[in-house]
């Protein structure tokens, strides 16, 4: 059970109630993180606000989804795990063997690994990369941009998995669960 209230869109009010509307009108479910982050409207706003960035830019949603997998499976995240293989095999339709890979920063797409081996770089070295990691994702064909996106979207997932391994959000995806590492 979830250790804060999840808010619900049909009691929530003022700010939280929009933003909740929001989630379910883009998404056509809102899901339990969303109903936990809105607790404070400001935090649901500004995890929006990032992603939907993030989700503009040039990383593609299926390894933006590759990304989210290694980052989830790296902090031990069920609920990140679970929802973003969701997403993986029927948004980005990543097939069951490319989540797997995912997981543990692999993948057969040559531009995936190359950013899945910065990423797990970021997360493992909780950002102290060395320069040679930028060099090799350079050499790899990354772009300066593509690099900072890396970093960025593993930020992003690291917040995601943080607060919801910190609030126990209820699992409202199929469920998976993380590897003992």
């Amino acid at each position: 059970m979830s250790r804060l209230p999840l808010i619900q869109p049909d009691t929530a009010t003022g700010k939280a109630a929009d933003l909740l509307a929001g989630v379910q009108k883009a998404l056509g479910v809102t899901p339990n993180m969303t109903k936990a982050m809105v607790n404070s409207p400001a935090v649901l706003e500004a995890y929006l606000g990032f992603s939907g960035a993030l989700g503009g830019g040039a990383l593609s949603a299926p390894i933006r989804e590759r990304i989210a997998l290694l980052v989830a499976e790296e902090n031990g995240c069920d609920y990140c795990l679970s929802a973003h293989s969701y997403i993986g095999a029927n948004i980005a339709k990543l097939s069951a063997d490319e989540i797997q890979a995912g997981r543990h920063g692999e993948s057969a797409d040559a531009k995936a690994a190359a950013v899945l081996t910065f990423a797990t770089a970021v997360v493992r070295t909780r950002g102290g990369v060395e320069e040679s990691d930028i060099k090799t994702a350079q050499a790899a064909g990354l772009t300066d941009g593509e690099i900072t996106e890396v970093i960025a979207n593993v930020a992003l997932n690291v917040f995601t998995n943080y607060l919801n391994k910190a609030v126990d959000t209820d699992i409202d995806w199929p469920l998976v669960r993380h590897h003992e590492h």
